[in-house]
């Protein structure tokens, strides 16, 4: 079952403490349309422009995404320069700007309107209402955001908040969503707004899921070496989605297992710049990875 990404598509220079590159493929829609790649087809709405080459779309197009609804204008694709700390977290970006995804006013493909799992990807609420409107009937809406539309556009997230089903965020922004301290506070928050669930990423600390019945908690997996954390949130996003469009329902087991999935493919995404780790996997490197991470979270319980 094909999964509907939305998002930006990007060319990033990202420095960190150890490296420094520049011109790497990268765009939340670009992360999260391949991390949905492992589990089905996935259809890529975004905008591109014309300095976007064929030998990168094909990276696209050779993992079963669907670039019917990608639009290319003239002028140059949306361009992006970070610098990480050293604890890899802290971030200071250096230059965006915005060229062809200024430009962005997304209509679906008419082949994409009846898709039935959507990831509306971190970009601005308009766009994610836009496609919302253009939809006939999704079953499941996942949907990221940002601090910068939270302080700019609040009232046009709280829409799309509305018309979800999942929230994906990371704990500032579900802080600022609700107004708590407190995260799983903020987590129940949130659920009383409509949504069916709420996952709220914790980088190095694994993520929390809230549903209306359950609580569930999941490490991250342990890595010797981070080399790039761009794109990981948008990875953990787009391989959720993809794995619970490859479920066909959701379900609280469903959902358990989707966030396993979104943190596992998560940390292939940051063992490499930009997309080039996700590009090199294959479904079987993500299942081995999955069945590890289970592995490292057993216990049996105390016996009587």
């Amino acid at each position: 079952m094909s999964t509907l990404i939305l998002g930006s598509i990007g060319i990033d220079d990202i420095e960190t403490p150890l490296e420094k590159v520049e011109r790497v493929l990268g765009g939340s829609a670009g992360y999260a349309a391949v991390a949905a790649s492992f589990y089905g087809p996935s259809r890529m709405v975004s905008i591109v422009g014309e300095d976007f080459t064929e030998d990168q779309r094909r990276l696209f197009t050779d993992r079963n995404i669907d670039l019917a609804g990608l639009d290319t204008v003239s002028g140059e694709t949306f361009r992006w320069g970070g610098r990480y700390a050293l604890n890899f977290d802290d971030r200071e970006t250096l230059f965006t700007d915005l060229n062809a995804l200024a430009k962005l006013d997304p209509v679906l493909p008419a082949e994409y309107r009846d898709t039935r799992f959507v990831f509306l990807g971190n970009t601005d609420p308009v766009h994610q209402l836009k496609v919302l409107g253009q939809l006939t009937g999704p079953e499941v809406v996942v949907i990221d955001t940002m601090n910068y539309w939270l302080e700019s556009q609040r009232d046009a997230v709280g829409q799309v908040l509305a018309r979800a089903d999942v929230v994906v965020v990371n704990e500032e922004e579900a802080r600022m969503i609700s107004g708590h301290h407190s995260v799983p506070r903020s987590a129940l928050e949130m659920l009383d707004m409509g949504l069916k669930a709420v996952i709220v990423k914790r980088g190095a600390y694994g993520a929390l899921l809230r549903t209306a019945d359950e609580w569930f908690f999941t490490s991250a997996y342990p890595l010797l070496e981070v080399r790039d954390p761009t794109g990981a949130g948008d990875s953990f996003a787009g391989a959720l989605t993809g794995y619970l469009a490859s479920e066909g329902e959701v379900t609280d087991q469903s959902l358990r297992r989707a966030v396993i999935h979104g943190s596992v493919v998560a940390s292939f995404a940051v063992e490499g710049f930009g997309l080039k780790s996700l590009l090199g996997l294959t479904p079987a490197d993500v299942k081995r990875r999955y069945a590890e991470l289970l592995r490292y979270s057993r216990v049996d319980l105390d016996s009587d």
